[in-house]
């Protein structure tokens, strides 16, 4: 490991004790590195729009970062254990570059707001492209509603028959969740776009920052005013994007178990598109939905991310080392909810429905709420008309699905899906 940013004079660092430190610090700020160079170069633009960096420094130091992110980008860079982390790796790379002038860089910053401002603009782009993959996935889901509206399936309570439903509820269904869910990541959005750089180590410096003006450089809405709250926010900011993506999986979660379930024989309603589906090392015959499976399974690795962030933050005001377990977490969440939602729009469009095994698995039983409701219509108090219709069950042996939704005409029925509503509001998302 080079020298460190913080290491004093005479005082030698234990091996086994840094390791435990740095942990796998160094390979995670490879998500956050692009977003750490972009702070930087804006950091020390603001040093010179308020004459504390010369202007030909500062713009040396831009010149230098944009070519340390263009041999990021191109693999000629890499953050290996020669450095603590992503932050020591740029200094380093600057004051070997420009010598002194690159030292200069961190006048003004700490480690802290530097990993703060870096860590929001990377939950910002998570937050674009998770929206992103959600209205895909909608517009995905609304196309299928679309296609067949009125096909009848079954509709289940408890996983058992209950009543009559069809494509158009069931897809419909997720095409306004995923909506539901783009509106709350936006919501969340808006709640974290502020830029904590300017505020160091949680108590200002004694230098007039341009934080303003640096912070509608990266784009943020606004700053965070009081240099204690941007400290106070690592962690519980990242535990609300966690929650917003936990919402995400969990309607992944459900389409899954939805597609696992009705994949299987005994259903018979749905064939999963044949690359994702895979075979059994000793069963010749078998087809297994792992993909559906391990989307379902995925929204554990969120969950247990967020009760890691909920441990970490049970601190005083103040940084403390604490607070570097946050990053792994929100880290491997993003990724794997990313992962997931990019997956789905296709799994949507190219999953094949078995429109009449859905059909004949109505039975005339099924009809039975209906005619409680056309009793009760007629005039009969419907508990009356439920226990009627209860001791004669075994009358309704003709299931006419077809009647039933078309009967269902009040909005969000089967025969008034309000799909253009659900599609308004997707467009409404961008």
């Amino acid at each position: 490991m080079s020298t460190l940013l913080w290491q004093k004079q005479g005082v030698r660092t234990d091996a086994a004790v840094m390791r435990f430190l740095a942990g796998d610090d160094v390979l995670l700020d490879r998500e956050l590195f692009p977003f750490d160079l972009r702070a930087t170069a804006a950091h020390a633009e603001g040093l010179a729009l308020r004459s504390l960096l010369p202007t030909k420094d500062a713009d040396a130091i831009v010149a230098a970062l944009h070519d340390l992110s263009d041999l990021w980008s191109k693999g000629d860079f890499v953050l290996d254990d020669r450095y603590e982390d992503g932050h020591s790796a740029i200094e380093a790379y600057l004051t070997e570059r420009l010598g002194e002038t690159g030292g200069r860089v961190h006048l003004g910053r700490s480690r802290n707001d530097q990993v703060l401002v870096a860590t929001r603009l990377y939950m910002l782009d998570a937050l674009d492209r998770l929206k992103a993959g959600l209205v895909e996935s909608a517009r995905a889901a609304l196309d299928r509603a679309r296609a067949d509206a009125m096909s009848p399936m079954p509709g289940y309570t408890h996983l058992q028959r209950a009543v009559p439903s069809s494509v158009g509820l069931w897809m419909g269904s997720f095409a306004e969740s995923f909506a539901e869910t783009a509106e709350l990541v936006g919501m969340t959005r808006a709640w974290i776009n502020a830029s904590p750089l300017g505020t160091a180590a949680g108590y200002g410096v004694n230098l007039p920052l341009a934080r303003e003006e640096v912070a509608a450089k990266l784009g943020f809405a606004r700053v965070v005013i009081n240099p204690m709250a941007a400290q106070a926010s690592r962690g519980k900011h990242e535990h609300q994007v966690l929650s917003a993506m936990w919402q995400a999986m969990q309607d992944i979660r459900r389409l899954a178990w939805d597609l696992s379930l009705f994949s299987t024989a005994e259903f018979d309603f749905v064939r999963m598109p044949p690359e994702t589906v895979t075979g059994s090392s000793i069963m010749p015959n078998k087809k297994n939905p792992d993909l559906a499976e391990l989307l379902r399974a995925s929204c554990a690795v969120v969950a247990g991310a967020m009760a890691e962030l909920q441990q970490v933050l049970s601190l005083p005001s103040g940084y403390h080392r604490d607070l570097q377990l946050t990053k792994p977490a929100l880290i491997r969440a993003t990724r794997i909810t990313l992962d997931a939602v990019a997956l789905i729009p296709d799994v949507l469009r190219r999953t094949e429905f078995k429109l009449d095994r859905m059909r004949a698995a109505n039975d005339g039983a099924m009809m039975a709420t209906d005619k409680a409701v056309e009793l009760a219509a007629g005039g009969m108090s419907f508990r009356d008309a439920y226990r009627q219709v209860g001791e004669s069950l075994d009358e309704l042996r003709q299931a006419d699905p077809e009647a039933s939704l078309a009967a269902r005409v009040s909005l969000g029925g089967c025969a008034n899906l309000g799909l253009d509503a659900i599609a308004a509001r997707i467009d409404a998302l961008g």
